[in-house]
């Protein structure tokens, strides 16, 4: 437990969503002095007003920034508007609000979303702004951008401490696994299980599997996002990852291999890939904050599974 804590009152924000409750456990071994995790009903993010009465209400001297609308590919062709709209509205507001409370530190979670579709690999967070984003989630990725800019102008000119944060594809126990909605990994997971169950011979995956992806254990994630909040002050953007890629085909692969299906995978080409390649330079958190992700793509897969695996057998009794 770090003195850095013990006089903190932090203001988590997505505290009941999927990344947010592995941070709010984090942060519970740290024992600050309070732990506020409102929920939509209490704290509405997109209303100025209610932020401005919650914050002089409760008084936090910390805020990180978790809530967010989130989605796969799917989700990001279907509501582009609300994901841009959304995402930017609630981190503005609730920015300059923490400004205007005299909140002493903000941790703002980005998104790697963020990147040019043809950043270089791996990408560095200084070519962040060297081309414009994958243009299936480009609305949510800009959005969660100008945030960062946001921070950086009210540092330049106001002093407030904020930072922002990068992670990469995250996956873990208590993940979204509704298809329409989720990302590569839960999806995956469901729908080899599912079609093991009914004795499919096949299961059909978006795009052709040629794209790489980075993915970024959820607990890891929480080791970092609050190692950072403690004793990371700098303006510059971070990359949270564990600085491997692998091809979406040999994933989908390793995840059949898993479940136990031993069907064919077969891959509807008219459906978008996205972004070509995802792999995280992942060098300035080391640097800045001593962050290092601690667990393998294969174990994490082995425990997302196993509780996905338990979850659907007591649902299902």
């Amino acid at each position: 437990m770090s003195d850095f804590w013990q006089s903190r009152r932090v203001l988590l924000t997505g505290g009941g969503g999927f990344l947010g409750g592995f941070i709010r456990r984090r942060l519970e071994r740290e024992q600050p002095a309070e732990i506020m995790t409102p929920r939509a009903a209490e704290l509405d993010l997109r209303d100025a007003s209610a932020i401005r009465a919650y914050l002089a209400a409760k008084r936090p001297n910390l805020i990180i920034h978790a809530a967010a609308v989130v989605g796969g590919i799917g989700a990001n062709r279907e509501h582009p508007g609300r994901f841009f709209y959304e995402n930017a509205i609630m981190g503005i507001q609730l920015i300059e609000e923490a400004r205007l409370a005299g909140v002493e530190k903000f941790v703002q979670l980005g998104t790697i979303c963020a990147y040019p579709k043809f950043a270089p690999i791996p990408f560095s967070e200084d070519d962040l702004w060297n081309g414009y984003p994958e243009e299936t989630n480009a609305p949510y990725g800009v959005a969660k951008k100008a945030l960062l800019v946001q921070l950086q102008s009210y540092r330049q000119e106001y002093g407030f401490n904020g930072i922002f944060l990068l992670p990469v594809n995250l996956y873990g126990p208590n993940d979204n696994f509704d298809l329409q909605t989720s990302h590569v990994i839960p999806a995956m997971i469901r729908k080899f299980i599912e079609a093991g169950e009914r004795g499919e011979t096949e299961v059909v995956l978006w795009g052709d599997g040629s794209p790489t992806r980075e993915f970024l254990f959820v607990r890891d994630a929480a080791e970092g996002i609050v190692l950072a909040s403690e004793t990371y002050d700098g303006e510059q953007p971070v990359n949270l990852g564990r600085g491997e890629e692998i091809r979406v085909a040999e994933l989908a692969g390793k995840i059949a291999t898993m479940t136990g299906y031993r069907g064919r995978i077969a891959w509807d080409s008219e459906k978008p890939n996205g972004q070509p390649r995802r792999l995280l330079d992942v060098t300035r958190a080391a640097r800045e904050f001593g962050f290092r992700a601690a667990t393998s793509l294969d174990d994490g897969l082995r425990e997302t599974i196993d509780w996905y695996v338990n979850r659907h057998k007591t649902q299902n009794v």
